[in-house]
This record gives C-alpha cells, structure tokens and sequence, in this order.
C-alpha cells in the first residue's frame, strides 16, 4: 500500500476491502505453511542485508540517529530476532503433547483413559501499529512474531518516521508476499479506517493517550491487544558502586539510545541527599568525555524528532519551578532540532518534568535522605516499563525485585534487559499489557488450543442420570483426581 494513490484514496472501505483480501488469504491456509513462514522470515533477513545502508540513511533522515545505534540497536536487533525464529520455529509450532502420567502437562484420573496436546495456532489477521523512535525495529520485529505464528498481517508504520515508513512499505511491497503481508502509510485518518476493522489482534507500541484509543476501537470488536507504552522509569543509586562504570551505563541508557527517545529511557535518578553531589559530578566528567564540551555539535547522539517535540521539552524545562535547578547542560539549537544532555537536581515532584514521561535529552534527579525511600517515590506513581538499580546491598537488590511493580527491572544496568530474548519485554498497569521478544513474540500472535483425544474405553455410568448417592459421591472423589480419595470412595468410605 505504499504508491502516492494509493495513500490519498485509503480510507474505511479501501481498509475493509484489504482486511477481506487478507482474510482470504488466511482462509485458504497459506500463512499456516510451515514452508510459506520460513520462506518470509528469510526474505526479511534478505531485505536487511542487501539495504542496510538505505536503512541507515533513513533513520539519520528522520532521527538524525547514528550510524552506531541504527546498525546495533536497529538492523543488529532485528536480524537476531528472525534468526532466533528461524532456528526455533520447528519447535515453537510443534504441539506440546499431554500422555497421561509421562509429561509436564497431565491429563488426569477423570478423563482416563486420555491424553492430549497444546496446539499453537495462528489468530488470523492482524494489525501492528508502530512508533517512530525505533521506526525498523519496532516495525519489523513483531512483524517476525506474527509471520512465525502463522498470521496474515497490516503494518501501519509511523508518519512521524516519514523516511522510514516510505522505506518499509517500498522494501516489504519487494521483498514480502504481498497477498499476506501488507505496509499502510498515512497518520490519523488511515490509521483511524484501520481501527475501525475487526482485527484478531492489535499490536500497538507508542504513548498511552493512544493506547487508549486504540484499546476503545478494539473494544467493539472484542479485538484483543497487546500495548507496548511507556513511563517514567526510574534509576535508583545508591552509595559504595563502581560509580564510573553505573554513569556510563545510565548515559548509554539515555542519551545513547535515540537521546533519551525511547520507551525504556531512565527518566529520572532517585539517589541519596548525601552521595547526589558525587553523582552529579561524574555525570558531568563522563558526558564530556562521550560528547564533548559542547554537546550540540556532536554526531553521537539524535536530535529531537521534531519541532513539537522540541517545544514539549522546552516547556518542561522553561516551568518557573524547574528552570533553577539546572545543574548540567540545558544548552539548545531550535534550527537544528538539539538539545544538551540537561541534568536537573531536586526538582519538585508536582512539576511537569515530573508528571510526565519525559522522553528526551532531561534527567531530573530526586534526593531522599534514605535510598530505601526510593520505593515509595517509584510505587507512588503509575507502573512504569523499566525500573533499574544500582547496587552492591543484596537485601536492597532483593527489596527492590519484590516491592517495585515494574514491566521488567535490571539491576546495576539500563536497558539491556531488552536484548535478551529469553525474557519477556512488555508493560504492567499504565506501561502496556503483554509482552513479545523472542517466543514470546510467537505466542503473543497464537492462540494456545487444548486437545483432549479419549479412548471409547473407560465409560463410565457414574457421568450418567439417574443419579444417586453413590454415583455423587464417586464423582465427587473423582474430581479430586486422587487415587487414594478414589479408592475410599468405592469402600464407601468417603463423606458426601
């Protein structure tokens, strides 16, 4: 759907029409194949390696992002993702067989004789809406999950990522089936005629206004989804760490992945009265050292996606409140898009900057007189994304894993948490619902079926009218599904 046309005709019937065309092609079992799925993942993995540097070009078009964190963050990201799915997509299809008493799932003494499996199956037709800080990755990497699982599919990328949604919908149109696989451009009006469809999922990633909508337009159709949001993830400090290695990994943490434009960006430091001073110090001794005495002129980080976003930000910093507490940075470059990776101190906690994921180069920083009144600070407010600790105490390590609610927690680290496909990546509360990376990205596009096959052996006439005493009292022992309970039930000696 990516030609000039195409985009200014695309409204609810053209999207109705595509949903039926995708439909049909879902119906008719081809995205089921295991052939036609291993078939796309590798046509995705071609589509990156022969365009990678197109791929990096228009990220810096959209992001000025570069090249170091496009080819890592992004490309490098993604290419793990399909080739961790296609080395396990055999067993991620297989059913999960249940024979009674041999495997983890049991079937059990009610249904002997019996046994039965967990069928992974595709849900159908789905849509993914993605944002534009990681407008590839996030794009494609559940894209991976849903052709894994056997899905027909619409990827609606961002309009705010212009370069990179043109680019997408041109190399997807090459390189994809595209009687199964389809890229929708357009900003409001085109996703709102998509919404109005009735999907089998709604994959949506980007900020919890939105969320919202999308969650409302799913409502109608009983459409489930999965939200990848946000928050205001913290970073809690406390004193006798490797404060050098801890700084640098909260710079790569926020200004090193798309200049704190990222949904797992620390939004704010929460540190002791006493060790704040120390902090702040080798914050500023590290920044200088990745980005210069003058920040705005370096090529190492993105600048801000646009001119809304830069005058969002400038309004958090410019609140009467807050413009004093400036202690590092603030500098800015409105023609260019750029702000200086800016650190703040004691902010007050019903300001703007505070009540409001920031999502970008701003880190404020808390004090509190005891690091164990971070909790409080965290868990006063809504479940963030990401929660990250510094740490040497195991007792405040084991405190924090058991008392701050968060979609996933990294101690003495940011964000790498992401990277790791064994974990699952999603939201709690206000940061989303669901998660995907990895096999969970398989399972967050299937529906898991129960299959219970039985023998004609085994009929009972206790399941049967008429009933009597004795027939309740066995099937209630029955139920129990244990032997013992059963065995007193047939000496009569169990209690109805």
């Amino acid at each position: 759907m990516g030609s000039e046309e195409e985009k200014k005709v695309f409204d609810e019937e053209a999207a109705s029409s595509l949903v039926k065309e995708l439909r049909a092609s879902f119906v008719n079992g081809k995205t089921r194949s295991f052939d036609w799925r291993v078939s796309q993942l590798k046509s995705m993995l071609k589509m990156i390696d022969k365009h990678e540097t197109e791929i990096v070009a228009a990220l810096r078009d959209d992001l000025s992002k570069p090249e170091h964190e496009s080819t890592i963050y992004e490309i490098a990201m993604l290419r793990n993702s399909i080739t961790l799915a296609l080395k396990e997509i055999k067993h991620w299809i297989k059913p999960e067989k249940a024979i009674f008493f041999f495997q983890t799932v049991k079937t059990s003494l009610t249904t002997f004789p019996s046994s039965g499996e967990i069928v992974s199956e595709p849900l159908g037709v789905v849509l993914i809406i993605s944002a534009w800080n990681y407008p590839f990755l996030l794009s494609l990497d559940p894209v991976v999950g849903a052709i894994a699982a056997g899905n027909a599919l619409v990827l609606k990328p961002s309009e705010i990522a212009p370069a990179t949604s043109s680019l997408l919908a041109k190399l997807v149109g090459e390189y994809m089936d595209f009687s199964s696989i389809r890229v929708v451009e357009g900003a409001v009006t085109e996703t709102s005629a998509l919404l109005e469809q009735k999907w089998d999922k709604i994959f949506y990633t980007g900020n919890g206004r939105v969320g919202r909508i999308v969650m409302a337009a799913a409502a109608k159709h009983l459409t489930p989804v999965l939200l990848e949001l946000g928050g205001k993830s913290p970073v809690v400090v406390d004193s006798g760490i490797n404060l050098q290695v801890s700084v640098r990994r909260i710079i790569a943490g926020k200004w090193g992945c798309n200049n704190g434009q990222a949904c797992i960006s620390p939004d704010y430091i929460i540190t002791t009265k006493d060790y704040a001073p120390k902090l702040i110090d080798t914050l500023r001794n590290e920044l200088e050292k990745f980005y210069g005495k003058n920040p705005l002129e370096s090529k190492d980080f993105s600048r801000i996606v646009n001119s809304n976003h830069f005058t969002r930000l400038t309004k958090l910093l410019d609140e009467d409140k807050v413009s004093g507490k400036i202690v590092h940075g603030g500098e800015r470059d409105k023609t260019n898009l750029k702000i200086a990776p800016t650190i703040l101190l004691d902010v007050p906690r019903d300001s703007l900057i505070m009540s409001e994921e920031i999502f970008g180069p701003l880190l404020p920083i808390l004090t509190v007189d005891k690091i164990e009144d971070s909790f409080g600070i965290i868990n006063s407010g809504t479940k963030p994304l990401a929660a990250y600790l510094f740490t040497n105490n195991k007792k405040l390590r084991q405190q924090f894993v058991m008392n701050v609610s968060a979609g996933g927690l990294v101690v003495n680290d940011t964000t790498l948490h992401l990277a790791v496909h064994t974990l699952p990546f999603g939201g709690v509360g206000e940061s989303g619902m669901g998660a995907y990376h990895g096999k969970f990205s398989f399972d967050a596009f299937s529906h898991k079926k129960a299959v219970l096959y039985r023998s004609f052996l085994g009929d009972a006439a206790v399941r049967y009218p008429p009933y009597t005493r004795g027939k309740l009292r066995l099937m209630k022992v029955l139920i129990t599904g244990s032997i013992f309970s059963i065995i007193c039930g047939l000496l009569g000696w169990s209690k109805v």
